[in-house]
């Protein structure tokens, strides 16, 4: 990590963290979608996985506004948040205890972004760059989507079948 030496080295840090975050999404969400029981979470995280990839466009862009070349910085949380996911995935004999499990973990994944992506916002307006803002702000609507997806599957259906 390179020092920051003010509030768009800032951002450009915590840029970089999502965009690798973004990136290890891509990979996880196939693993899960293949692991799921029920076909309605499967087709939630094959939607995400689309939406994700036009996050990551997005985040490019952002990147260019910024005058950088994108590339992502190992994230740490996002590498511990996943990791806990697959030890749930392996852990969980019962399909619809899997179907839960990958419903907090995908959670868990959403929360993160939110919180980044909010914060993003915020910083870049703050650095005069609306048109980065509202690049992010079109993510961060779609992460808040997601994640109220993924409780209207867990409490309409999927934790019942999991007690």
């Amino acid at each position: 990590m390179s020092k920051m030496k003010n509030l768009e080295d800032l951002f450009l840090h915590h840029l970089k963290d999502v965009y690798y975050a973004e990136k290890q999404i891509l990979k996880a969400l196939p693993k899960m979608a293949k692991k799921t029981d029920s076909d309605k979470l499967q087709k939630a995280f094959d939607d995400h996985l689309k939406e994700t990839e036009g996050q990551v466009e997005r985040l490019e862009q952002v990147f260019e506004i910024f005058g950088q070349k994108a590339k992502g910085e190992t994230c740490p949380a996002i590498e511990g948040i996943i990791k806990e996911g697959e030890e749930g995935i392996k852990d969980s004999d019962d399909p619809d205890v899997r179907d839960a499990a990958m419903i907090a973990d995908a959670q868990a994944v959403e929360h993160y972004e939110i919180t980044r992506y909010g914060t993003l916002i915020a910083w870049a307006k703050q650095l005069g760059k609306n048109n980065a803002a509202k690049l992010l702000q079109e993510t961060l609507d779609q992460e808040y989507n997601a994640d109220r997806l993924l409780s209207k599957l867990a409490e309409g259906q999927l934790n019942k079948e999991a007690a």
